[in-house]
């Protein structure tokens, strides 16, 4: 079997493709962001993402084809997400996948693009993972706790009521006259302030279980920018007084609520393993607390490195792989699905 993999990544606003040997050599990875296109909305706009991908996805893999030093005849499969995503970002990547994958007669492996970053936190200390784990997934789509017994086997435990923290991220960096993407340019301005400056609240499952909810986060700063008064207009940007105190205290919160939960979904679980992955995985914050907090407990806590936190194709090619060696291919009516 060759052990190349082409993997194929397009679920949102970034085209990616990288080659990786084994499920976890990496030879090429290459990303095109639509940052700049989107930050002028605030947020990703589907029908300019969709457009975008369709210029970037061929020069894209030639480009990591190139980089790797191989051509389609050296590959054992493409591998591409599939799901969740947006539908028309989804379906650029799977009908790029599908048409080398019938052109050159190789497998297609269909991923899913929420294992594939827990796969992304595994990569680098496959030799050392101790299944079963716990998961974390944080992005600005998704915040969810999966309890994982292999790199294609996991189950959902709990996911956020509302808002995912990256997307808390953006609103609030909005409010703030930060750029877009917010996490960033929050957890910059948040270096300059107190992250005890402000109380702002914790959610807590009413129940005593686990879950995330950053609604109520996302209002309370809202109303602190307002005074305290819900009808009074938001002030702006240059107006907020404190404002690296703001960013502070709301980080530290989204951090805490993160920590804690998963903390103690770990322990209700019984495992002794931390995955932690997405977007938000690229936190400073998060990360140092993250490793701090689980080491106290006695976890072994694993964060991807830093360019396999945010979307790419590594993670797809290397899970890719798993399930190609499981015998799980699919044929050319695969589709995809944005849940």
């Amino acid at each position: 079997m060759k052990e190349l993999i082409l993997g194929i990544e397009s679920s949102c606003d970034d085209t990616a493709a990288a080659v990786v040997r084994a499920g976890r050599d990496v030879l090429a990875s290459e990303v095109a962001s639509q940052a700049a296109e989107h930050a002028v909305y605030g947020g990703v706009v589907p029908e300019i993402a969709g457009r975008s991908h369709l210029r970037a996805i061929l020069p894209v893999i030639d480009r990591a084809l190139g980089a790797a030093g191989t051509d389609l005849d050296d590959l054992g499969a493409i591998a591409v997400t599939t799901q969740p995503g947006l539908i028309g970002s989804l379906l650029v990547g799977l009908s790029a996948a599908k048409a080398l994958a019938f052109t050159r007669g190789l497998p297609l492996v269909g991923v899913h693009h929420i294992e594939a970053h827990v796969y992304a936190a595994t990569m680098e200390v496959l030799d050392t993972l101790r299944y079963p784990a716990l998961a974390l997934v944080v992005s600005g789509g998704h915040t969810a706790l999966y309890r994982a017994t292999s790199p294609v086997e996991m189950q959902l435990l709990a996911s956020t009521l509302d808002d995912a923290a990256g997307e808390a991220f953006d609103k609030v960096a909005h409010l703030l006259g930060l750029s877009y993407p917010g996490g960033p340019s929050v957890s910059a301005l948040a270096t300059e302030g107190d992250p005890h400056a402000i109380a702002f609240p914790r959610y807590h499952p009413k129940d005593g279980g686990v879950g995330f909810s950053f609604s109520g986060l996302k209002t309370a700063v809202l109303y602190h920018l307002r005074g305290g008064d819900a009808l009074a207009p938001t002030p702006p940007p240059e107006e907020i007084a404190g404002r690296a105190d703001v960013a502070a205290s709301f980080e530290e919160a989204v951090v805490d609520s993160l920590v804690r939960q998963t903390l103690r979904a770990a322990d209700a679980e019984g495992l002794e393993t931390v995955l932690v992955a997405g977007g938000v995985a690229c936190n400073r914050r998060l990360r140092a607390e993250m490793v701090r907090r689980g080491g106290q407990r006695g976890l072994a806590v694993h964060f991807p490195s830093p360019q396999y936190c945010t979307d790419n194709a590594v993670m797809i090619a290397g899970l890719g792989w798993h399930h190609l060696t499981a015998g799980r291919v699919a044929d050319l009516a695969l589709d995809a699905s944005p849940k």
